[in-house]
């Protein structure tokens, strides 16, 4: 069984929730929203987890404890720069997922589902999206005539007709670790945003033929919902009582 280890993301300020906790950290029914993230992910099989922290490092550190590792992001200079800070974590072996530390309803069903798909169809990338009735501010996913996955396009990169395509990227998917680790290094911010996007990992892996990128669609959309606002934490934790 391939090695899994898991990175998530949970260096954010959060300035929506107008708040001075860090974003991971805003409890939904009594829990970090962090844990449910890092719960998913070991229910998924990971063994060793990294937390990516930055804004208020000490306490995330400190609220979460020894049970996973952490590695400092000190610029938010976009998904890719955060995922790059953990490439010692991330190696060469075995697989990696990258997750979000603000998406409390992801399930460690969906996410051992991704890691099946991933290794049985011997992916490089494998990327979880979801199809929703209004994919508005989402990167869409473009797929070719035959179903295979193409390319993310970010809203703003998005003509017309892309725009009109309602599967969309959820921001969590597994790598090849190996995979992973070279084209993290190759990744540039020459770029609108001078950000290191982590979606440009997958157009290296496409146009230098390092193995195949194929997308798994979630079966409960809301299991990618991120929570950016006390609105949309009042939401999530709604459905988590639902579940309950």
């Amino acid at each position: 069984m391939a090695k899994i280890k898991a990175v998530i993301l949970a260096a954010g300020k959060g300035t929506r929730m107008k708040s001075e906790l860090p974003k991971v950290l805003h409890e939904a029914c009594g829990k970090p929203m962090v844990e449910y993230s890092i719960e998913a992910a070991r229910g998924a099989g990971a063994d060793e987890i990294c937390l990516v922290v930055g804004h208020k490092a000490e306490l995330v550190k400190e609220t979460v404890g020894d049970k996973v590792s952490y590695v400092l992001q000190e610029e938010q200079l976009g998904t890719g720069h955060a995922v790059k800070c953990a490439n010692d974590f991330i190696g060469n072996d075995g697989i990696t997922m990258v997750l979000c530390g603000d998406t409390p309803l992801i399930t460690a069903e969906t996410l051992k589902k991704l890691v099946d798909t991933h290794i049985s169809e011997k992916n490089a990338i494998t990327v979880l999206t979801a199809v929703v009735d209004d994919p508005t501010g989402y990167g869409r996913i473009i797929k070719d005539n035959w179903g295979k996955f193409v390319k993310i396009v970010e809203q703003k990169d998005a003509t017309l007709e892309e725009q009109r395509v309602d599967e969309i990227n959820s921001g969590m998917y597994i790598f090849d670790s190996a995979v992973l680790s070279k084209t993290l290094n190759l990744i540039s911010n020459d770029n609108a945003q001078g950000e290191y996007y982590l979606t440009d990992t997958i157009e290296i892996v496409k146009s230098n033929n390092m193995g195949v990128v194929a997308t798994m669609t979630v079966n409960d959309v809301n299991e990618i919902k991120g929570v950016n606002s006390k609105e949309q934490l009042a939401e999530a934790e709604e459905l988590l009582k639902a579940r309950k």
